[in-house]
């Protein structure tokens, strides 16, 4: 069983839609931490929105700007870090948070991905024809990615609190 400093940072990661800004919000006030989600880190750099970085910018602008954040972000102390959806499908930030930190991937169908992503803001990437199609496909590239933490939680079905429960357990028998 792997062991990490208690300040650690713990990242969560995940496909959209899986929570994480959620859960994170109250995995940090439990743990008296500081939360920060990455793409309003990203966004507040930049000084414009993740949708206006990938329409100028492209995704490979937005993934530098991204690996940048995850670095700096990667340096604190009591922090849970919300990422985006493909911020732990690119191994050098995958690398980055599996050296520094806990990472717990919360896990999602593609239907529910779909189901609680209907009539948000911000899921370009399900606004298709066939949005469960492309879920399934997205998901399938990135599972092996999320695979790849130290601790997996599935979401389906469940209250963030009660997720949030299932990771500060895990995070007070692993410290």
């Amino acid at each position: 069983m792997e062991t990490f400093e208690p300040d650690a940072p713990i990242f969560l990661v995940g496909f959209m839609a899986t929570g994480k800004t959620t859960v994170g919000r109250i995995l940090a006030a439990r743990l008296g931490w500081r939360l920060v989600d990455l793409d309003d880190v990203i966004a507040r750099e930049a000084g414009q929105s993740v949708t206006r970085i990938f329409e100028g910018e492209g995704e490979a602008g937005f993934r530098a700007r991204e690996t940048r954040a995850l670095g700096a972000v990667s340096r604190e102390r009591k922090v849970v870090v919300a990422t985006g959806g493909g911020a732990a499908c690119h191994e050098g930030n995958l690398r980055t948070m599996l050296d520094v930190g806990r990472v717990v991937a919360l896990a999602i169908t593609p239907e529910e991905a779909v189901r609680r992503a209907r009539g948000g803001a911000g899921r370009p990437l399900l606004s298709g024809p066939d949005p469960v199609a492309t879920a399934t496909a997205l998901l399938a590239g990135r599972a092996p990615f999320y695979a790849r933490a130290h601790f997996s939680v599935d979401t389906v079905g469940r209250m963030p609190q009660d997720v949030a429960r299932d990771v500060l357990a895990w995070v007070e028998t692993d410290s």
